[in-house]
């Protein structure tokens, strides 16, 4: 893959309420991260992510397989709107669908999704929101966190880019735990984006 620009585009894809989209648009337009947001893409019309898209200026597309008549269509018109509104990484933010091979490959080693537990640990198909946290209380973990990867075509199972850690505390619910983590998801995407575009993290290389 070609070198990303010294100020790279940004896209999203997000389901629900989008909060680390919401993180990076923010470090983005107070000068932390030196990229530019350019479009959300949403499986979900009805999402908050969409409607706090619209109401930042951002441009909002929505396709599901249901608006595009299939799951491989859905994909051809996710890496055709990538592709039109001039995506470098793609941040995936609490996106609840896979991703299919053409928007993989067009975009390989630029899509990135955040994971809320230590990977390898509590990866893979069904292993979202709270189910991982309790599945991490579940298993008497002393610690958790975030885990930034490269999304391939399998759940979880890109190369992981960055990791922060959260001790778990006793008394955690999957409650608590959750919201310590996001905390520490929407410190760590940002930092992690700003080592990408600084050159200090190569996509290319994991």
């Amino acid at each position: 893959m070609a070198s990303l620009p010294a100020r790279p585009t940004i896209a999203f894809l997000a389901s629900h309420n989008g909060t680390n989209m919401r993180a990076i648009v923010a470090a983005c337009r107070d000068g932390r991260l030196r990229a530019s947001p350019v479009v959300l893409i949403s499986n979900n019309g009805e999402s908050a992510a969409m409607a706090w898209a619209k109401q930042n200026k951002i441009p909002t597309v929505h396709i599901s397989a249901k608006t595009a008549g299939s799951d491989a269509a859905a994909d051809d018109a996710i890496a055709a709107t990538l592709a039109q509104y001039g995506a470098d990484l793609v941040v995936l933010a609490g996106y609840m669908r896979k991703l299919g091979p053409e928007t993989l490959g067009s975009f390989e080693k630029r899509i990135l999704n955040v994971h809320p537990a230590l990977l390898p640990k509590f990866g893979g198909k069904g292993m979202y929101g709270d189910f991982v946290h309790e599945a991490v209380l579940a298993a008497g973990e002393q610690e958790t966190g975030a885990t930034i990867h490269i999304v391939d075509g399998e759940y979880d199972h890109g190369a992981v880019v960055a990791q922060a850690r959260v001790a778990v505390e006793a008394g955690d619910t999957p409650q608590t735990l959750a919201a310590r983590v996001q905390a520490k998801e929407q410190e760590l995407f940002p930092q992690t984006l700003k080592r990408i575009i600084a050159r200090e993290i190569d996509l290319d290389r994991l």
